[in-house]
């Protein structure tokens, strides 16, 4: 316990040093800065400077055509061939073009962003990580003994989503969806890992960006939608109520239709607000430690501490989240899809007459 006390003690001094100023501390801008998207990559800092990976920036304005330059330009004074980042309005953090009349235009961004590098670092790490796998099973017959290890661990998370998610959601159809399924998992699981370790090429906050989210909502909405069969539609369109409940004022599937983009809305904003909130709660318990070492060791020991505590716990957590959202996501994916894929009633009292 004494020593605790004097490695805090020790921290707690050293800290003001780093932060020169508790007041020069802005929290709002340290965890909006790391939640955001952004056209560099911070990787870390130093007393004299800040250590980037500076990104190509693609535009296209309407008035003045394509536009390719680095990041780095960006940075000398602010803005960069009639280009500025914005601080405010509906555009905040992106760039827009400063016409010769004074008025800003929204070009096409096509940036290569620290989120979109991001996605392309756990795609890569994804694909690493099932092609070791894959290569296991090329290499060994089905009789032989059962893998070990990480590839275990693999067969075991493939083997408990596909049999307690997808084949009891889907339905008999489940193996023509499982691939699509499993590669939803195993991407927002990599990506919430992967948010959580500060360090390069990891920390970008990928399913904390609203867009990404959106976008594997999607692919679930368009899967759901476009293969759904006949008694999915008709249960929209014309559900077994009674008849002044769809006609002549169509009630009932005008709530069936809303619930169709209902859907992947919740979806989006469920995993993006579940780590969203993570991320933002541990930076949180971070610059309180910076905020509290101004004060005086009576007060920056006993919070420095305390706040480690707390980060060493919301990470433990975050970790566990990490795992329960991709989980989440996959099992209401699968339940979407097993609904779009119903049988006509007949059907299934036959089946459970059969049987």
């Amino acid at each position: 316990m004494k020593r605790l006390i004097a490695i805090l003690t020790i921290l707690s001094a050293f800290i003001p040093v780093m932060a020169t100023d508790a007041e020069r501390i802005d929290v709002k801008e340290i965890i909006f800065g790391h939640l955001k998207d952004s056209y560099e990559w911070h990787v870390f800092s130093t007393a004299n400077r800040d250590y980037v990976i500076d990104l190509p920036v693609m535009l296209y304005s309407k008035a003045t055509g394509w536009h390719f330059f680095m990041s780095d330009k960006l940075e000398e004074n602010g803005s960069y061939d009639g280009f500025h980042i914005t601080k405010e309005g509906a555009h905040a953090g992106k760039l827009v073009e400063t016409l010769p009349d004074g008025t800003e235009l929204k070009p096409l961004d096509l940036s290569l962003t620290k989120v979109a590098l991001g996605v392309i670092i756990n795609c890569l790490l994804l694909c690493i990580i099932i092609m070791c796998t894959g290569r296991w099973y090329r290499h060994h017959k089905e009789t032989d003994a059962a893998p070990r290890g990480f590839v275990g661990l693999i067969e075991y998370v493939v083997a408990m989503i596909v049999d307690d998610v997808i084949k009891p959601s889907v339905g008999k159809d489940y193996k023509r969806y499982a691939p699509l399924l499993l590669t939803m998992f195993f991407f927002i699981l990599v990506s919430n890992i992967m948010g959580l370790i500060p360090i390069f090429p990891a920390g970008a906050n990928v399913t904390g960006n609203i867009a990404v989210t959106l976008f594997l909502a999607l692919i679930t909405f368009f899967t759901v939608n476009i293969f759904g069969n006949r008694e999915y539609w008709k249960e929209i369109l014309w559900p077994d109520v009674p008849v002044f409940l769809k006609a002549p004022v169509p009630l009932l599937p005008f709530i069936e239709i809303i619930g169709i983009f209902t859907k992947p809305f919740a979806l989006t904003v469920r995993l993006f607000a579940n780590m969203t909130a993570g991320h933002a709660i541990i930076l949180a318990l971070t610059c309180v430690i910076f905020i509290t070492a101004g004060m005086g060791p009576l007060i920056g020991v006993p919070m420095t501490g305390l706040s480690l505590f707390f980060m060493v716990f919301m990470n433990c957590l975050e970790l566990l989240v990490a795992y329960i959202q991709a989980y989440v996501f996959t099992m209401l994916s699968a339940v979407f899809i097993g609904l779009s894929r119903q049988e006509h009633h007949d059907e299934k009292k036959k089946e459970i007459t059969n049987n």
